[in-house]
This record gives structure tokens, sequence and C-alpha cells, in this order.
């Protein structure tokens, strides 16, 4: 195939995908990221019970 055709193909794509749209499920994002929150905090809470010393401590002075 030529370089030309080959580009034309390239260049048909690129549109293609700038130009798609798809629907966007705002409720099932909505799920996912607060799902993903919740787990983030559970895990939090068992880390800190397993690790009592640390949960008092200002996570800015362990950074430092």
């Amino acid at each position: 195939m030529g370089r030309g055709r080959q580009k034309a193909k390239h260049t048909k794509v690129a549109r293609e995908l700038k130009y798609f749209s798809p629907e966007t499920n705002y409720d099932a994002l909505a799920r996912e990221l607060t799902s993903a929150d919740r787990e983030d905090n559970e895990r939090l809470e068992e880390d800190l019970q397993k690790w009592p010393e640390f949960a008092s401590e200002d996570p800015e002075s362990r950074s430092a």
C-alpha cells in the first residue's frame, strides 16, 4: 500500500476518534467513584486499627 493511501486511512481513523462522542452514563460513573472512596476509607480505618501509633499523628508531620 502506498504512503498516500496509508496516510489517508490514518487521517480517517483520527477524524472518527476526534468526533466520536459516546453517551456518558453519569449514574454509573458516580457509583464507581463513590464505591472507590468507601473502600479507601474502610481500608484506612483497618490500617489505623492495626497500627494505632499512626492514628494520632498529623499526616503533614510524617511527610517532612
